[in-house]
Order: structure tokens, then C-alpha cells, then sequence
């Protein structure tokens, strides 16, 4: 698989993607091309998060199979009003592409390029269902750590797990 730009065509496989994962809810689809379509509304993506504007860009890296069909994204952003803390949005792979190893390579490229802009920390908030637990084992073997489990969060009986994972050490 190579990484690669996405573009306002890459919306609706965005979508074939979420939905082919059968674990993120239709509300939590919208909300992820509501972020897609804000960084693509017109022209090119956004320019990377300024710290003097206060608001969230959001930055996407795709990845795709050899014969260039999008397979899976991330979606990932500096977090407003924080020293050098970003935040990963999203991360879906199409199941058919799972367990090749796509998903650590865009959490690499994500990790790569935050550590060029001397990120301090990255933080991913998932749920604690039952269907997430391999999200969570995903998480946890690429080195980040529980940091906080908000009881109930999304509804009863589903917390809010956030971890972290340092990238520098200032």
C-alpha cells in the first residue's frame, strides 16, 4: 500500500469505507464527512492548523492498494488552545485491507510528520463497547497509553477511553 493526498472525490469511498466497518454508527459517519467536507469544501485542503487562529484544520493522509482504490484514512488535527497536542479523528481501514498493516502505516505518517513540527502529545478518544476492543488492542500495541475512561459518555454502558502517547519529551 502507498500513502497519498485525498481529494473531494475520495468522499463517497470515504463513506464506502465507515460504513464497510460496521462499527461506526451513521451519526458518527456524518460527523466524519462533516470533517472531510469542511477541509475540502473548495480547492485544496486547508492549510495545517495555525496556532495564532484558534481553530481546528483537520489533515487527512489516504492510503491506498496498488492499483490506486482508496482503502482506508486518517483524519487527524492540532488541538485549539494546547501546547503542540494534536488529536486523531479518525482512522478506518476497509475490512477487505485489515491486518496488512495499513492502519500502522498511516499512524506512522501521522507520527512522522507530528514529530517534524515537534508535537508533544497525541490523544485518541474511542469507545469502550465490545466491537471497539480491537481498536483499543490496536492502540495500546502501537504505544499509547489509557489516560482517562469517562463512565457513560456515549451512552450507558459506553465509556469514553482516551489515550495518549508522548512523541517528545519536553
Amino acid at each position: 500500500m502507498r500513502l497519498g493526498a485525498l481529494q473531494r472525490g475520495h468522499r463517497n469511498r470515504i463513506r464506502e469505507i465507515l460504513d464497510a466497518t460496521s462499527v461506526f454508527r451513521d451519526d458518527e459517519v456524518q460527523v466524519a464527512l462533516e470533517l472531510f467536507d469542511e477541509t475540502f469544501a473548495v480547492g485544496p485542503a486547508r492549510a495545517p492548523y495555525d496556532p495564532g487562529d484558534g481553530v481546528a484544520n483537520y489533515e487527512f493522509v489516504g492510503s491506498f492498494s496498488r492499483e490506486g482504490q482508496l482503502v482506508g484514512y486518517v483524519c487527524y488535527g492540532a488541538t485549539p488552545g494546547t501546547d503542540r497536542t494534536y488529536d486523531l479523528y479518525w482512522i478506518a481501514m476497509h475490512p477487505a485491507f485489515q491486518g496488512e498493516g495499513g492502519g500502522s502505516q498511516l499512524l506512522d505518517e501521522v507520527e512522522r510528520r507530528l514529530r517534524q513540527r515537534e508535537a508533544r502529545l497525541l490523544v485518541v478518544e474511542t469507545s469502550s463497547r465490545d466491537d471497539y476492543s480491537s481498536t483499543r488492542r490496536f492502540y495500546e500495541t502501537r504505544g499509547m497509553n489509557e489516560a482517562a475512561r469517562l463512565a457513560d459518555f456515549y451512552a450507558p454502558g459506553d465509556a469514553r477511553v482516551v489515550y495518549v502517547k508522548r512523541l517528545t519529551h519536553s
